[in-house]
């Protein structure tokens, strides 16, 4: 098996912007099990353009200033570790559409390569918890994952 091959055999994770922050801006320890296995290599962190699109622009919020957030460092890091990925195909019906359209992508994102976890605090997306297990995805808060 190539390094290429063994990558992917990794477990996949998808992170909402939110999980994120957590990480790169703000250090919360409900993060730390996530970014030691993206750092580890034990799982893949999938990424599309729209995710780095939106982390770029929440990383401007002035709700955020007070961090004093360095998007270019903030940016090179979500480079750095994400495995980057086609946008996936927005589902527009069915069991796994999201009541908030802007959050759609995460899910779409996790089923279409077949990641394990989607890691989020987002309300909606817990919603949809239930029926992506079936599905084999695991919709997780931060605190609550534990690795492969």
């Amino acid at each position: 098996m190539t390094q290429g091959e063994s990558a992917l055999a990794l477990p996949s994770v998808v992170l909402d912007t939110n999980a994120v922050l957590d990480w790169l801006l703000f250090q919360d320890p409900g993060m730390q099990a996530v970014q030691a296995a993206i750092e580890d290599s034990t799982v893949r962190w999938l990424a599309s353009p729209r995710m780095r699109e939106e982390m770029l622009r929440t990383l401007h919020y002035p709700s955020l200033a007070q961090w004093l957030p360095n998007s270019e460092r903030t940016l090179a890091t979500f480079d750095r570790w994400s495995v980057p990925c086609a946008e996936p195909e927005p589902t527009r019906a069915g069991p796994f559409v999201c009541s908030d359209p802007d959050d759609q992508v995460f899910i779409d994102l996790a089923l279409a390569h077949g990641a394990r976890w989607l890691i989020t605090h987002d309300r909606a997306l817990h919603k949809l918890s239930r029926r992506a297990a079936l599905a084999g995805l695991w919709v997780l808060k931060p605190k609550d994952w534990h690795g492969p």
